[in-house]
């Protein structure tokens, strides 16, 4: 089969089974979803939504989160991985939107990814959920699915979302982006999985990577 065609089966698949997803991480503009999905790096997205409520009662914006402090950031983030650098990027990127962008967070990937802490996946998050900009931000959970359902080699992520946009319409990216993430979350777990009886999986993982998983939950 295709990759083009697996991706269009994967898709109906997942349309059916998540026709509309809320965006997982707690919001109320682009500037508190940029924050959020910064502070969600090696963290989970409930852990950042425990945590964001009391942060943005006190900096709501770019000029009063600035004006809070790295250390007073870091008393509200404190439990999140790598927090003392989360608050220092925090507090500088507001800087840099106040003083660069007029307040605004800016509906440009590049300038966007010159912020601190902002990678290209948090700049392309941000750009498909608050701008509606079509974008395939490709985290853990899409670059081993991506790789497990044969459509990419999965290589790095950078290759990984290359070979999602080529397989998935443009339309379909930013829907697919979350379907695929819970997908991975609710079904289709990195360990003890079984590939064979997964509705996925089970047609669209090689016989050698069905074969291979099994093998592993055996002996586990």
């Amino acid at each position: 089969m295709k990759r083009s065609e697996k991706a269009a089966r994967i898709g109906g698949y997942l349309d059916e089974v998540y026709p509309a997803l809320p965006i997982p991480l707690d919001h109320s503009d682009p500037y508190t979803l940029l924050v959020a999905v910064l502070l969600s790096a090696q963290t989970t997205d409930k852990k950042v939504n425990e945590v964001t409520p009391g942060l943005f009662a006190e900096g709501p914006d770019p000029q009063a989160m600035a004006d809070l402090g790295a250390p007073r950031i870091l008393e509200h983030i404190r439990v999140l991985g790598l927090a003392p650098t989360k608050a220092k990027n925090v507090q500088w990127m507001s800087e840099i939107l106040v003083e660069r962008h007029k307040g605004e967070v800016p509906v440009d990937m590049a300038a966007l990814e010159a912020l601190p802490g902002v990678g290209h996946k948090t700049a392309s998050v941000v750009m498909a959920q608050a701008f509606g900009v079509p974008a395939f931000p490709v985290d853990t959970h899409i670059h081993r699915l991506a790789t497990r359902w044969g459509l990419t080699n999965g290589k790095n992520v950078k290759k990984t979302e290359a070979d999602c946009k080529k397989v998935f319409p443009r339309d379909t990216w930013i829907r697919r982006h979350l379907q695929i993430i819970q997908f991975g979350r609710d079904t289709c777990p990195a360990r003890w999985h079984d590939l064979a009886a997964c509705p996925i999986c089970g047609w669209a993982a090689t016989k050698k990577q069905i074969e291979t998983e099994a093998s592993r939950n055996r002996r586990k």
